[in-house]
């Protein structure tokens, strides 16, 4: 699945690199610790997290991560939107819970195990 149906579907807002919703989602990772995303997220997941600090635009790059959902309505940090925009990762929002989000994607075919 894209990038562009996902945000479509769970009504995600879009604040960084929307020139590349044409990724693909190949699966996807929930984890609120960086080492926990480094060891075990694999590349074209979708990241699902509460953290808003510019480090996770370094994980997501590093590890050729899909995207990444802030979820709970929280606001990623005006550098974390300029280094998305910078490295070309698509930085996305929902108002939603963890458990919500996570349900609503895994309803849509996408899972963790791969």
């Amino acid at each position: 699945m894209k990038l562009s149906e996902l945000v479509k579907k769970v009504g995600l807002k879009v604040e960084a690199a929307q020139e590349e919703l044409d990724r693909e989602v190949k699966g996807g990772y929930v984890s609120d610790l960086l080492s926990d995303v480094m060891a075990h997220s694999r590349e074209g997941d979708i990241w699902v997290t509460v953290q808003v600090h510019p480090n996770i635009i370094a994980v997501a790059s590093l590890k050729d991560l899909a995207g990444i959902v802030i979820i709970q309505g929280k606001k990623p940090e005006e550098g974390t939107v300029e280094k998305a925009k910078q490295e070309g990762i698509p930085l996305l929002v929902s108002d939603l819970q963890a458990f919500e989000i996570v349900g609503r994607l895994y309803a849509m075919g996408i899972s963790g195990m791969r």
